[in-house]
């Protein structure tokens, strides 16, 4: 027996919906039966009726979408559900949403981005009263943003089609809260974000990503209103993320980024606002030669190095640093000096206030809770203040203030159980689920070491892993994601094997993300070097990707500052930093790298591991016990035949 109406959707067992012959079975092109799907809506069903947190790993192929879509709905509560990404944001909203939106006909739901990701009004009609466009290409964009502005309904930037990520003109007219005046701007009542602020308060499901999810909670906890309407329960898919991006939202940080476009945005506003500001300008001009000098003292080279030495480098350096400070200062107060101020200038004055104190915090603080560090990514040097350990934090704004809070990914288990993620997020007590998936991996997948490599920390382990990547990609006939744990070891052994072989290969970073993912799949027999943003979110069905070869175990690199922090702390409170946080770690990351080869039921391939490590050491079998059944072997001729089999 089926479900026939909205009614019997939302009080039907859930057996109607998810059973062989449901309601699934007859409307999803693509169905089959999967016994994890039904008991993983029917845990969540159970979780949100009774509010208690819950932890499901649910393996690729699960149907993972659906089976919380539909008991969420069923719920009558407002439910946030958080992605991973934007990608997986709009397929949720644009895909998924719109079919089961068949089931439940009156279900509202609402897409909510970065506010950067929509367009001011205000700000684009203020151009057009003061123009500060730099160049023809400018001034087309400029027209097209104007004319699109009069027709869209969301002003979120994707519609604009080949507007570029870096757009400059899209910063200075985007809707970032830095330069929002809120209800005091005349568009207030047309703002695209007012829009959706009201789209979301009228709907059932709103879909955001981790990002904005843990932007918002930051902001609960200051004097800026939140994004997100209240609501009675939230699912994090794709939540082994979670630490990650909680860490970068609940921490501080300053920029030589941030400093120019503060100068930027106050030089935009004079103009814009026809303000004759002397005595700003020359505050603005002070900022940037102060910010240049500050961040000239930090040594040129990319990557993240530890700042624990913030004395004896304000020792030699305080003047410096006391005058960057100081500009701020400065700024401000010439900001609340001019006459008859709109309120733009006043969020000025703010900006530079908050930039001062986080900058203070950064260098001065002795809170030992936060680990102190400094980036150089390009052009920009960045210095941050982290906490070592969010889940104080989490337990007491998240998982203490929402009712249900669901987390799901195909990799949360360590060893069969959630210890290490309960550990790290501070949930006490959740319901727990592990879901098998439903594929044959010991049919659809085989597990390659090759013993005979030298051990990857061992200064002849790029060539010779080189070498046995050129005997796997043979055997497999390219087809093949090569995926690295550091980017020179990807880049050495990208150009020993390039020699060696004729199959297209690629190369992270000579190409966009996105445009080196659709070349790979419409390229036959292509082979694609990467490290970690390839290691999960991506996928490639079918025989394109047919291997997936990682150079060594994935562990964090010890010397991360923020690494280096956690393992310090947990093992000054008596703890074994290796087994409790870096080997589960490296598990988890282990699992979504492996899980790009297998994605539906007719994938088959290799995944090698050229890090012996995982048969030879101990905690090897820690790995092993983690990841699905995958037939194991440890000479090439076994992967040969099962490529063979393949075929």
């Amino acid at each position: 027996m089926g479900v026939k109406s909205r009614e019997t959707a939302e009080k039907a067992p859930l057996e109607r919906i998810f059973g062989p012959s449901g309601w699934l079975a007859r409307h999803h092109p693509s169905f089959e039966y999967r016994p994890g799907q039904l008991e993983m809506a029917e845990a969540i069903e159970s979780s949100v009726e009774n509010g208690q947190h819950l932890i499901v790993e649910a393996g690729t192929g699960t149907g993972k979408t659906l089976a919380y879509l539909v008991p969420l709905i069923r719920s009558g509560q407002r439910v946030v559900i958080s992605t991973g990404t934007k990608n997986l944001q709009e397929q949720l909203f644009y895909k998924d949403i719109p079919f089961i939106h068949k089931l439940f006909p009156k279900l509202r739901a609402t897409l909510m981005k970065g506010r950067q990701n929509y367009l001011c009004r205000q700000k684009l009609y203020d151009i057009e009263r003061q123009p500060v466009l730099n160049g023809l290409e400018e001034v087309n964009l400029y027209s097209r943003l104007r004319e699109w502005e009069s027709q869209t309904e969301t002003g979120d930037r994707t519609e604009v089609e080949g507007l570029p990520d870096t757009s400059e003109l899209w910063s200075r007219v985007d809707a970032r809260r830095e330069t929002c005046t809120g209800q005091k701007c005349p568009q207030f009542e047309r703002c695209f974000i007012t829009w959706m602020h009201q789209r979301a308060a009228e709907s059932d499901l709103i879909i955001v990503n981790h990002h904005l999810f843990f932007a918002d909670l930051a902001l609960k906890q200051s004097d800026y209103a939140s994004l997100l309407p209240d609501y009675s329960a939230v699912v994090f898919d794709e939540a082994h993320e979670i630490e990650d991006v909680a860490t970068q939202y609940f921490g501080l940080k300053v920029s030589n980024y941030q400093m120019e476009e503060l100068a930027r945005d106050t030089e935009t506003t004079l103009k814009v606002k026809a303000i004759e500001g002397g005595e700003v300008l020359s505050a603005v001009r002070e900022l940037r030669r102060r910010s240049e000098l500050f961040f000239e003292l930090f040594p040129a080279g990319d990557g993240r190095t530890n700042f624990d030495n913030r004395e004896s480098f304000l020792d030699v350096r305080r003047g410096t640093y006391s005058a960057l400070v100081n500009s701020l200062v400065r700024l401000e107060t010439e900001l609340l000096a001019v006459k008859d101020r709109p309120e733009e200038i006043n969020n000025l004055a703010r900006r530079s206030a908050e930039i001062r104190q986080a900058l203070e915090v950064i260098m001065e603080s002795r809170d030992r809770s936060l680990v102190y560090w400094w980036e150089r990514r390009g052009r920009g040097v960045f210095i941050e203040a982290s906490p070592i350990d969010v889940s104080p934090i989490l337990r007491e704004r998240l998982f203490g203030q929402v009712r249900t809070v669901i987390m799901t990914s195909a990799t949360l288990a360590v060893g069969g159980t959630f210890d290490f993620l309960k550990r790290r997020l501070g949930v006490e007590t959740p319901r727990e689920k592990i879901l098998e998936s439903h594929f044959d991996f010991g049919r659809q997948a085989i597990l390659y070491t090759p013993l005979h490599l030298p051990d990857p920390r061992h200064a002849e382990f790029a060539s010779r892993a080189a070498a046995e990547i050129v005997n796997l990609l043979k055997t497999t006939e390219g087809r093949a994601f090569v995926l690295f744990t550091s980017y020179q070891q990807m880049r050495s052994v990208y150009e020993l094997v390039r020699r060696r072989l004729r199959y297209p290969m690629m190369l992270q970073g000579s190409a966009p993300r996105n445009a080196l993912l659709d070349k790979f799949r419409s390229t036959p027999h292509a082979v694609l070097f990467a490290t970690s943003s390839f290691w999960q979110g991506v996928d490639v069905q079918g025989q394109q990707l047919s291997a997936v070869i990682v150079d060594r175990l994935p562990f964090a690199v010890p010397t991360d500052p923020v690494v280096a922090a956690r393992i310090r702390q947990i093992n000054e409170e008596g703890g074994n930093a290796f087994v409790e946080y870096q080997i589960p770690e490296a598990v988890i990351a282990l699992k979504q790298g492996f899980g790009r080869l297998i994605r539906s039921e007719s994938d088959r391939g290799v995944l090698g591991i050229l890090d012996h490590r995982i048969v030879k050491k101990q905690y090897g079998k820690i790995f092993f016990d983690s990841l699905p059944p995958y037939r194991r072997a440890g000479r090439l001729e076994e992967v040969s035949e099962f490529m063979q089999e393949c075929l």
